[in-house]
C-alpha cells in the first residue's frame, strides 16, 4: 500500500510540472521549419510511385460525385477482391496504395459507429478498409487513407458556420477509428484530405486533424488537396483567385501554405512546375513541402460504365517521369469495377508501363 501510495504521489506531481510548462516545452505537433526534408518526408519521397483506389457508392451509379442520397443498397460488390487489388498495385512496381476511405457523399468504406451510411447497412457488409489493411501487411505494401471533408450527407449545411463544431468533432472522431482499425494491421503512412474548396480554410480544424493523427501515427503524412494559396474563400468573389488556389505549375518558392500544419502540396490532377520549388512559408517561416501528383489511369477516378479510353503508355510514362522527377510523388488511380476486381485492361496497361519506366 506504501508503494501505491508513492507512486500515485509522483504521478500527481508529474502531472503539476506538466501543466506548469510553458507552451514551448509541451508537445507541439507540427512540422519543424527546414529547408531540407524530414525523416518521414524522405520515406515519402522513397516510396515515389503509389496506386489511388476510388471504390465506393459512385462505382454503382454511374456517377463521379454523389450529394449523399443514394441508398446505402445500389453498393453491392459481388466480391471485394483486396487481394487482387493490393498484389495489382505491387506487381506494377507501386510501393504503396492510398483507399478512398469516405469520399463526399459521406459513404463510408468501414463500418462507422459514428453513422448508418456505410458498408455495413449495404449490399456487401465486407469492411473494405480492413480488408485492405490487411493484405498491405500480407503483402508487403504501404498504407495511404484518402478522406473528404466535405461530408455531404452528414453535414449537408456546409454553408452555415454554426454547424462546424459538431461536424469537426465527427470528423476526429472517425480518424480516430480509422487508425483503430488499421492499427491492427499497419501502419497508416499518409492520410489523403480533399473538398476543402466547400468552406473557408479557416473554417477547417487543421491543427486539430493534424495532432489527432501525429499523436498515434507520427510517421503518417498528412496533405490537404489545393495546400498552397492564401487563407481565404474560394468562393468568394471578391477574392483573387489566382492568390486562393495556386495551382501547381504556377507555385513558386515563398508562396503561403493555405492549410497549415501539412507535410506535403496536393493539387490534382495536376502535374507539378519545372524546376519545382519545396520552401513555402507560413508565419514568416520556411517549410519544405515535397508535391504529389494524383492522375487517372483513364478517364474518370471511379469505375463508370461508359470509361472505356485509356491514356497510352507513353502518356503514362511522360505523366510517371514529369511527376516523380525532383523529389516527387506519383499516384495513380485504378478503380475496380462493380465485381470488387480491378479490370483486366487496367492490370495489362500497368504491366506495360512497368516496363517502360523500368520499376521493379
Amino acid at each position: 500500500m506504501k508503494n501505491i501510495g508513492i507512486k500515485v504521489a509522483c504521478a500527481i506531481v508529474l502531472a503539476v510540472l506538466l501543466l506548469s510548462l510553458p507552451v514551448s516545452a509541451q508537445q507541439v505537433y507540427e512540422p519543424r521549419p527546414s529547408e531540407k526534408p524530414s525523416r518521414y518526408q524522405k520515406q515519402q519521397i522513397r516510396r515515389k510511385y503509389g496506386m489511388f483506389i476510388h471504390f465506393g457508392i459512385n462505382t454503382f451509379n454511374d456517377t463521379e460525385w454523389s450529394d449523399g442520397s443514394l441508398p446505402p443498397g445500389s453498393y453491392r460488390p459481388d466480391t471485394i477482391d483486396a487481394a487482387q487489388w493490393i498484389k495489382t498495385a505491387k506487381d506494377a512496381g507501386m510501393r504503396y496504395v492510398i483507399l478512398v476511405a469516405k469520399h463526399h457523399d459521406g459513404f463510408c468504406m468501414w463500418d462507422s459507429r459514428y453513422t448508418d451510411y456505410d458498408v455495413a447497412r449495404s449490399g456487401n457488409a465486407t469492411d473494405v478498409v480492413k480488408a485492405v489493411a490487411r493484405e498491405c501487411r500480407k503483402q508487403g505494401i504501404r498504407l495511404g487513407l484518402y478522406y473528404s471533408l466535405w461530408d455531404r450527407k452528414v453535414n449537408p449545411d456546409v454553408q452555415n458556420p454554426e454547424s462546424d463544431e459538431a461536424y469537426n468533432r465527427y470528423m476526429l472522431a472517425q480518424l480516430d477509428e480509422l487508425m483503430d482499425i488499421t492499427s491492427e494491421y499497419t501502419r497508416i503512412v499518409e492520410f489523403w484530405f480533399d473538398g476543402s474548396w466547400a468552406k473557408p480554410s479557416y473554417r477547417w480544424p487543421v491543427r486539430e486533424i493534424y495532432e489527432t493523427i501525429k499523436k498515434r501515427e507520427p510517421q503518417c503524412q498528412i496533405g490537404i488537396n489545393w495546400s498552397i494559396g492564401q487563407d481565404a474563400n474560394p468562393n468568394d468573389p471578391d477574392a483573387p483567385k489566382e492568390s486562393v488556389n495556386i495551382k501547381p505549375d504556377k507555385q513558386k518558392e515563398g508562396d503561403p501554405i493555405r492549410y497549415f500544419p501539412s507535410d506535403f502540396r496536393l493539387g490534382d490532377p495536376m502535374l507539378p512546375a519545372d524546376p519545382d520549388p519545396k520552401l513555402f512559408v507560413h508565419n514568416g517561416k520556411k517549410y519544405y513541402m515535397p508535391f504529389e501528383s494524383t492522375v487517372c489511369i483513364s478517364k474518370r477516378w471511379f469505375y463508370h460504365t461508359s470509361d472505356t479510353v485509356y491514356k497510352s503508355v507513353a502518356e503514362l510514362k511522360e505523366v510517371y517521369q514529369r511527376a516523380t522527377a525532383q523529389d516527387n510523388i506519383l499516384i495513380l488511380n485504378v478503380p475496380p469495377a462493380r465485381s470488387g476486381k480491378m479490370r483486366p485492361g487496367d492490370i495489362d496497361l500497368l504491366q506495360k508501363l512497368k516496363k517502360a519506366i523500368g520499376v521493379k
